[in-house]
């Protein structure tokens, strides 16, 4: 079972910057791992994923803006978000999956955090 804890989020004015981070509770050494975001009254939508640090993809909505990074040797993933915009509000979940990279479906992913919110005010 692998335990995912979110933290970082907050409120920010739009042009701000966050960092979200997860831990993780064993090594996702070999895991794809992403971030999700569900905003009020919206389903949940993929935001980026990471296999490697140099096999990333991104929503469209957030690339230039977001960077997504792990650090294998601390069980960590982070979130770099610049230039916020107030329709990135919303909650921020972590999510695993145990194989390579399939894509950007919540579907895909089988371990999840609690999320944490984002706030985004212009």
């Amino acid at each position: 079972q692998v335990q995912l804890v979110e933290s970082g989020g907050g409120s920010v004015q739009a042009g701000g910057s966050l960092t979200l981070s997860c831990a993780a509770s064993v090594s996702t050494y070999g895991y794809c791992m992403a971030w999700f975001r569900r905003a009020p009254g919206k389903e949940r939508e993929g935001v980026a994923f990471i296999y490697t640090n140099y096999f990333t993809s991104y929503a469209d909505s957030v690339k230039g803006r977001f960077t997504i990074s792990r650090d294998n040797s601390k069980n960590t993933l982070t979130l770099q978000m610049n230039t916020l915009k107030p329709e990135d509000t919303g909650v921020y979940y972590c999510a695993a999956r145990v194989s390579t990279c399939g894509g950007l479906r919540p579907v895909n992913y089988g371990y999840w955090g609690q999320g944490t919110q984002v706030t985004v005010s212009s």
